[in-house]
């Protein structure tokens, strides 16, 4: 496929991917960049500046720095645009190959991951845009990712798993969604993705950390875009069975809940940012299969899930705050604050948790260079349902938190980028800890770090060589854990996937 008919054509909506991202961030940086940047992937609300000058859908031009890639490798690998026609598909390969080796791992075979999909989009105007995704992949992973699989059941991120050979897993998942754009500050998205919010590496709000979930989106913008309102609509799983019975020859179902968010974003000036967030999770579904919803769910006001069921309720309720400032072009500053349940109702305290880190884009003067600092602190309690009996009612999906990644405990991020036209080099650096009780403490310190070569921008196409390390120490108990991956891979980037923690 890689070298059958290309035609340059639109971007698909902008990838999540944390460093291809980095471009687009950049320019979002600036003062004069109004656009609401705290929940992903983005809206197309944007003013011609925004629009890549080649293309008359709306997309971000900030891809790439270098002009010779829009003009060459900007092109997608099956592209159908009739001269005489309002409408456009491409549809572009997912690729993954990976192979490494544990270092430390003295049992023979290597890691291996082997990925194969295609992602297909149509635009029908300006005002119609559909996009879809297919994965199938089989994967050798480092114990620890191991030890998750097994004891959780999935993939973290990516779903359920069948095994692959002796060791392996196989697993594939689907995204896709219709976004449709009626009028000039509103905008209809339905689908089955995940979305994120905030400025940083981490959610603590809702992050693209869980598996994917059908949901339904609305956007509107008001006084000149100063105000964007987004309400979103879910159904989430557990994975536990639906009903006590299981029906006879047929696929288990799971116990689904549903769930809503509210984010309402404010430009208070150009160069500040607030945000308030509520997310509730309804009442899973009983032993019988059946949901019990009311009209409160339809309910689209911020705040008014709280105000009526309080904190402290079967249907629980997190409500959070995001801040962005832009203290100059190439710094900005920002911060989340969530709470979950403050009624100290749980015998391990309250539920609350808070983010500051701050962007610095053409770091040192350097142009492309990219540095971050996080700092992430959530309570144990956070997340977890306030009412012991209803464990289901979990902030989670698939048996994943939706929003911070390694559920709680204090963590420090440190992370680095650097692009020189297609050539690309990141670091990070993670340091976790996690107090259980008074005597028992995990320590989790993760290093990765990749140097690679960009093929085409267009589906992220690149070519890399990367390590990894991992140490996990145990206080009082248990010898500590290490993994030292070495690997070199050949992928199509378009979504994040976290093995961070």
């Amino acid at each position: 496929m890689i070298i059958s008919f290309f035609s340059s054509g639109q971007f698909y909506n902008l990838p999540g991917d944390h460093f291809f991202s980095l471009l687009t961030e950049r320019k979002l940086a600036e003062k004069d960049a109004e656009i609401h940047s705290g929940l992903k992937p983005y809206i197309h609300f944007y003013s011609n500046k925004y629009v890549h000058a080649a293309d008359t859908h709306r997309i971000f031009k900030y891809i790439t720095d270098d002009p010779a890639l829009d003009v060459t490798f900007f092109k997608h690998v099956l592209s159908f645009e009739p001269k005489n026609e309002n409408f456009k598909i491409h549809i572009d390969p997912i690729i993954g190959l990976q192979k490494g080796r544990d270092l430390v791992d003295t049992t023979p075979g290597n890691l291996i991951t082997n990925t194969r999909g295609v992602i297909a989009s149509i635009s029908i105007g300006k005002d119609v845009y559909a996009e879809s995704m297919f994965v199938e992949n089989q994967a050798y992973f480092p114990d620890y990712l191991e030890t998750f699989c097994n004891t959780s059941q999935i993939v973290p991120g990516q779903g359920r798993f069948k095994t692959f050979k002796k060791k392996g897993y196989d697993y594939a998942f689907s995204s896709g969604f219709i976004s449709y754009h009626p009028f000039k500050n509103f905008n209809v998205q339905a689908g089955h993705g995940k979305q994120k919010i905030g400025h940083g590496y981490r959610s603590l709000l809702l992050s693209d950390n869980s598996f994917n979930y059908p949901y339904l989106r609305f956007t509107q913008q008001w006084f000149g875009g100063r105000l964007q309102y987004t309400n979103i609509y879910a159904v989430l799983m557990n994975l536990v069975p639906a009903t006590k019975i299981p029906i006879p020859n047929a696929e288990r179902l799971f116990q689904k809940k549903p769930a809503a968010f509210q984010y309402l974003s404010l430009n208070v000036t150009k160069a500040i940012n607030v945000s308030l967030f509520q997310g509730i999770i309804w009442q899973a579904g009983d032993s019988l299969n059946k949901q019990h919803l009311n009209m409160m769910y339809a309910n689209p006001i911020i705040f008014s899930h709280a105000a009526y069921y309080g904190m402290n309720n079967k249907n629980n309720v997190v409500l959070g705050a995001d801040l962005k400032i832009k203290i100059t072009n190439s710094i900005n500053f920002y911060s989340q604050f969530m709470a979950d349940d403050l009624s100290n109702s749980i015998s391990i305290g309250n539920g609350y948790g808070y983010q500051v880190g701050i962007n610095y884009f053409n770091a040192l003067g350097v142009k492309n260079f990219f540095l971050q600092a996080e700092y992430n602190s959530v309570s144990r309690a956070s997340y977890i349902s306030p009412i012991s009996a209803q464990t289901d009612q979990s902030y989670s999906h698939y048996g994943q938190n939706l929003a911070y990644t390694p559920n709680y405990g204090n963590e420090i991020l440190i992370i680095a980028d650097r692009k020189y036209k297609r050539l690309f080099t990141n670091f990070k650096y993670s340091l976790q800890t996690k107090q259980q009780n008074n005597t028992n403490q995990t320590q989790i310190n993760l290093v990765s770090t990749n140097v690679g070569f960009l093929i085409n921008p267009s589906y992220n196409l690149n070519v890399y060589v990367g390590y990894a390390y991992r140490f996990q120490k145990f206080y009082n108990f248990n010898p500590s854990l290490t993994s030292s991956l070495l690997y070199v891979g050949f992928k199509t980037s378009l979504f994040n996937t976290y093995y961070d923690f």
